[in-house]
């Protein structure tokens, strides 16, 4: 881009667990990479946070990416890409929010259950 103001796009590489970048929410085009070697360790590393709104998953075995998506804490996973979806139940893990937006997830905060005994 030639006029305006934006920020350009940023990859740090080599993070690790105890960098602050690793631990707080970044908003902008910037891309953390941590390696790691085993499926166990990446999912420890992506749980490894006090936030929990959304995360993501690629792999070229969908079966793997769904159980890997299934262990991440977080309110949404996008597996592959996926798309967006503006119908589901939207809200996020730990101090990322409790609760959820939308349909009958939305609607529980506001009941409160009792049970009857004759």
């Amino acid at each position: 881009m030639e006029k305006g103001f934006f920020v350009r796009p940023t990859v740090f590489s080599e993070v690790t667990q105890t960098m602050t970048i690793a631990k707080e929410e970044i908003f902008g085009p910037v891309l953390v990479i941590m390696p790691y070697d085993t499926e166990e360790e990446a999912v420890a590393i992506a749980n490894d946070t006090i936030y929990g709104l959304a995360g993501g998953v690629s792999s070229g075995d969908p079966a793997r990416a769904e159980r890997v998506a299934r262990q991440l804490r977080t309110g949404q996973v996008d597996i592959n890409g996926g798309a967006f979806n503006p119908s589901a139940p939207f809200g996020g893990y730990k101090q990322s929010g409790f609760g959820r937006e939308r349909g009958k997830f939305g609607l529980q905060e506001f009941v409160q259950t009792k049970s009857l005994q004759r």
